[in-house]
C-alpha cells in the first residue's frame, strides 16, 4: 500500500467527512417546544391540520392518519390553559388517536369497512372548539394567533430547509 499521493486527495477527504458530519448534525430532530407559547402554536397548527384532515376524509375514504405528535409532547404541560381547554383538547386528541388506530386497521386489512364507522362530525367539533380556545388563548397572552415569522438560516439556503 502506498499512502505517498493521499497528500493530493486529502483535501478531498477531508472535506467529505465534514459534509457526512454536517448533514449528521443538521438532521436532528426537532427541538421541543419550551414556552407556553410554543406549546400553544404547536397544538394550534396540530388542530388546524387535522381539521383539514377531517374536511378531506368527507370526499374521500382513503384518508392520512391524524397528527398528534404535538399532543403526544406536551399533553402533560397544559396546566397554563383553562380546564375547559384542556379537556376539549383531550377529548378531540384522543379521538384522533382512535380514528388512527382504525384507519391503521383498514390499512391493514386492506378493508373500507372501517373507514365507514368513523364519524368525522363527532371529531369536528372538539376540534373547532379546541382551535377557538387555542386562538383567544393566543390573542390574550401574545396578541396573535399566528407563529411569528421564522427566517431562513444560511444552511437552509445551501442544504435546504429542515422545517
Amino acid at each position: 500500500m502506498d499512502f505517498g499521493d493521499i497528500g493530493e486527495n486529502l483535501p478531498i477527504i477531508v472535506m467529505a467527512i465534514a459534509f457526512i458530519f454536517l448533514q449528521f448534525f443538521l438532521r436532528r430532530k426537532r427541538k421541543p417546544e419550551v414556552t407556553q407559547q410554543e406549546i400553544a402554536q404547536s397544538l394550534l397548527s396540530e388542530v388546524r391540520m387535522n381539521l383539514s384532515l377531517a374536511e378531506a376524509f368527507r370526499f374521500r375514504l382513503q384518508t392520512k392518519k391524524f397528527e398528534t405528535a404535538s399532543w403526544q409532547r406536551n399533553k402533560t404541560k397544559l396546566d397554563f390553559l383553562d380546564q375547559p381547554l384542556q379537556v376539549v383538547l383531550s377529548d378531540a386528541f384522543t379521538m384522533a388517536e382512535d380514528f388512527n388506530q382504525q384507519i391503521e386497521a383498514a390499512r391493514k386489512y386492506k378493508s373500507t369497512s372501517y373507514m365507514m364507522n368513523l364519524n368525522m362530525d363527532k371529531l369536528r367539533e372538539p376540534l373547532t372548539k379546541s382551535e377557538q380556545g387555542l386562538e383567544e388563548w393566543l390573542l390574550s397572552e401574545t396578541g396573535t394567533k399566528e407563529p411569528p415569522p421564522q427566517y431562513p438560516g444560511i444552511f437552509d439556503a445551501l442544504f435546504g430547509s429542515r422545517r
